[in-house]
Parts: structure tokens; sequence; C-alpha cells
């Protein structure tokens, strides 16, 4: 399987500007060619292939008076910006067929000079010794946190908005298989706003929150920002700042998720989540800002990748399972609770639950993760009258008849 292996690069001045000469480049290819495809598209005509746009806007173009700029860069970057540009466009094909899985794919868009810049060297285009050695570049400086576990098929150079320089390894490794346990957990991560996820052990926890402690910071740097003549000199400084502060944002958050994932992988065989629909929990405008500041989306995509890595289990319930309106003791199906509910006790067994701990356990229990209840679940049992529980508020006050469903 193929993995990445990201470092931090310390070019010298000299080398920024070889980079930022090089990013320019790359930048101008993509939008040319994708401003052809575009006016082909417009005039009726099918998109060019591959070869013909490498052919228009790298060899022919170093030709031209408005373009010999490209000479002095790498041929080797400005031939895979236009291999990712034809990527996208199979992409957003097969997507608009039915043939891509998730989210709807967009159509490539033009890159801006302010945003992320990125140039990717395969085979011949650079060189690992204890530096980086670049074609046209040099040797540049590399923190090298990890060794690399392989010869590196290729290597992206990454100039995110705050300024920082990473190197991105594609390298080829073969997975490791940890020594298998006999445990499982269930993860409930679906009201996680004051916890971010919560194990069916009891175990509760807690969320870095890095947005929220830092929210007053950002608003007073997006106040700042607002002063500011747009595109000076001053303006991008105050920019600076703000991407910098978003930066040590999601490398909180990067690193929790990162421990928290590797933590519960060596821990257990077989690791049972709830899908949970993201993208339409943060449409609540009360919610929004809390879970887009947990990385719960990001979370599942990490302990994906592990289990397949190490040779884990991962499964995923279906978001309908009523994991928060059952009790995991007897079965018994209390109905839906309102959010500010986080105990209740059921009317059957009258047994007290703590919301998450009894979800998690449910969702451990519907991947078949556990073993059932003891009344087996399967039946349709009628209970003894009881009066409703005063912490139930899915029940009414007065003496009602319960049916205990599978």
């Amino acid at each position: 399987m193929k993995a990445r292996y990201r470092y931090r690069i310390y070019p010298t001045p000299g080398q920024q500007m070889a980079l930022a000469k090089l990013f320019g480049c790359c930048r101008v290819v993509w939008n040319d060619a994708l401003a052809f495809c575009i006016e082909q598209y417009q005039l009726g005509e099918k998109k060019p292939k591959n070869g013909e746009l490498q052919k228009k806007f790298i060899t022919q173009a170093k030709k031209t008076l408005e373009r010999q700029w490209l000479t002095e860069v790498s041929n080797i970057p400005l031939q895979q910006s236009l291999n990712d540009l034809e990527q996208a466009y199979q992409n957003f094909f097969k997507s608009c067929k039915g043939q891509r899985k998730g989210r709807p794919v967009r159509p490539p868009r033009f890159k801006k000079r302010r945003a992320k810049q990125s140039a990717r060297f395969r085979q011949g285009g650079f060189k690992v010794n204890r530096k980086l050695k670049l074609a046209k570049i040099g040797e540049v400086k590399v923190a090298w946190s990890r060794q690399l576990p392989a010869a590196p098929s290729s290597v992206s150079i990454v100039k995110d908005a705050a300024g920082r320089y990473f190197a991105s390894f594609v390298v080829e490794i073969e997975p490791e298989s940890l020594p298998k346990t006999d445990t499982s957990v269930g993860i409930d991560i679906d009201l996680g706003i004051t916890t971010f996820a919560t194990l069916d052990a009891g175990e509760k926890i807690k969320a870095p929150k890095p947005l929220r402690k830092r929210l007053r910071r950002l608003r007073k740097l997006n106040r700042n920002l607002s002063r500011k003549t747009r595109f000076s000199n001053r303006y991008e400084k105050a920019r600076q700042r703000k991407a910098k502060l978003y930066a040590k944002l999601k490398d909180t958050r990067t690193d929790f998720l990162h421990k928290l994932s590797t933590r519960i992988i060596r821990e257990n065989q077989v690791i049972v989540l709830e899908d949970l629909n993201v993208s339409g929990m943060v449409k609540n405008r009360k919610l929004s800002r809390a879970i887009s500041d947990l990385g719960w989306r990001q979370f599942r995509t990490y302990l994906e990748g592990k289990t397949e890595k190490y040779g884990r289990e991962l499964q995923v319930i279906s978001r309908w399972e009523p994991t928060s309106q059952r009790c995991s003791c007897c079965g018994f199906r209390g109905g839906k609770k309102d959010l500010s509910v986080r105990t209740w006790t059921c009317l059957n067994c009258e047994t007290t639950h703590d919301r998450d701990i009894n979800a998690a356990a449910n969702i451990k229990k519907a991947a078949g993760g556990h073993s059932e209840a003891q009344n087996g679940r399967g039946d349709r049992l009628k209970t003894f009258v009881k009066k409703a529980a005063v912490d139930e508020p899915s029940t009414h006050q007065e003496f009602i008849q319960l049916e205990l469903f599978g």
C-alpha cells in the first residue's frame, strides 16, 4: 500500500525565490490549459487529450516570448501539473456519470497566487540523501523527524498559507500486522460536543476544541485584517498572521486525532462506529462551529487508513440505529430523547444510564461485537404497566402500557 511521509523543509532565501518561480510556472500552465479546455467546451468541442495539452502549453509555449520563462524551471513539475488537471477532469466526468462514490465532484478551478502552492517531482527530478536535492533548486534542508521506510516514488513540495514549506514523499510500504487481541470497542461521537467521544467501557475523551480556545484571538485578527487596504503590504502581513493561527488550530486538531486513533487501533481488534451525516449536522447554525472544531470525519478517515495498515477491523453501523433510545441492558426502546437529557432510567429494568455510554454500548452490540441481550432482542414482548420515570422526557406522566421491541 502507498503512504505519505511529510517533513518540514527549510529552503534558503535563494531557494525560496526559485520555489516561488516554480510554483508560478506550475500555476500558469494549469490555468492556461484549463482556460483552453473551457473554451473548447463552449465551442462544442471535446476536451483535448493530455498529450495535446502537454505539447501546446509546455513544449510550444516555451518557444514564445510570453512564456519563454518556463524554461527556467524543471520540466517535470510542469508535466505533473497537467497530469493532475487530467486526473481532476476524469474524477469530474466519473462523478457526473455516477461511476464515482462519495460526494459529487466539481470541475477543476483556476489556481490562485495567494492560496496554497505545490509542485510535484517524480523520479529523475529529485534525490534523497542527507538533504533533498531538487532539479534546478538545489539541496534543501529537511527536518527528518522519522526515517523513510523505502525509496520514494515522488515528492510534492508544498507551501501553505502560513508560509511554511513541506516535502511530502509517496512510498510503497507493507501493511504491519499488530498482535491480535480479543477486545472490541464501540465509540459514540454522535453527541460529543462537550466530550469528543465516549467508549462503551465508560471512558469519556475530552475534546481539545482548538478553535474555541482561540476564538477571541481570531476575531481580533479578523478585525485587524478588515481595516487594511486589500492586497497592500500591511494586508499581506495581517493575512499571514491569521493564516498562522489557522495552521496552529489545524496542527492541534490533527495531533489529537492521530494520537487517539492510534491508541484505539493498538488496543482493540474490532472498532465500531456510527455513520454520521456530518455535512448535514454542520447546517445547524447553533452547533456547526462546535462540530467543525472537533473533526469527526477526519477521525473516521484516520481509523479507516490505520485499520487497513495494521490489520484491524472497522465496522460502521447505520445512522438510523436507535442507539440513544434503546436500553443496553434489556433492549427496551424508550423513545426519542431531547439533547439536554444526559441520563435516563429504563422503564423496563429500572437501570439508570448515561446517555453517551449507553449509546456506545448499543453501537458495539449492533455490529455483533458483543453478545445479545438476555431477552433475545428478537421478540415482541409485553411488559407490565409502570409509571414514567421523572428524568425520562419521552414518556407520559400518566400510567402507560409499553411494548418491548427487539
